[in-house]
């Protein structure tokens, strides 16, 4: 029994890798764009704590930093060849210097990680730097990859 819900989760993993790389450009776009935006609406309302515009909610805060850090990792399959026309606002820039964005995605990863581990303390001293490293990591790349 095992054996055979082994090889269904197999099933479903190749079956879903497949699918991301036969995705058309648009679906790609989607993806990212989905995932960003959920970021956005989570670091939005952080940013409204930390700022002091809304009521500081510790418990909040870090299941949105968590979350973040955890939307933080999905982006990345969504950028492919072929996805920087349209409905984008993802430079082809990208392609260009892979590395560059590359990093700035890793970077964001870490930074998002390190931003849910802080926000667990629930000492605003901490977090704000914290936060504040994620905001300019997001910027970077807008910077650089974004129209």
């Amino acid at each position: 029994m095992k054996k055979i819900a082994a090889l269904g989760l197999a099933g479903m993993l190749a079956a879903a890798s497949t699918t991301a790389i036969a995705a058309k450009p648009e679906d790609a776009i989607n993806y990212r764009q989905g995932t960003f935006s959920a970021m956005a609406w989570h670091f939005g309302t952080m940013g409204a704590m930390v700022k002091g515009k809304v009521d500081y909610d510790a418990e909040d805060f870090s299941r949105r930093a968590e979350i973040v850090s955890q939307l933080s990792k999905l982006p990345m399959e969504g950028f492919m060849p072929g996805t920087y026309s349209g409905e984008t606002d993802a430079l082809p820039a990208i392609e260009d210097e892979w590395d560059k964005f590359e990093g700035g995605m890793n970077a964001l990863v870490e930074r998002s990680a390190k931003l849910a581990e802080v926000a667990k303390t629930g000492d605003m001293d901490q977090i704000k730097p914290a936060f504040g490293e994620v905001g300019k990591t997001c910027k970077g790349c807008h910077d650089n990859f974004k129209d």
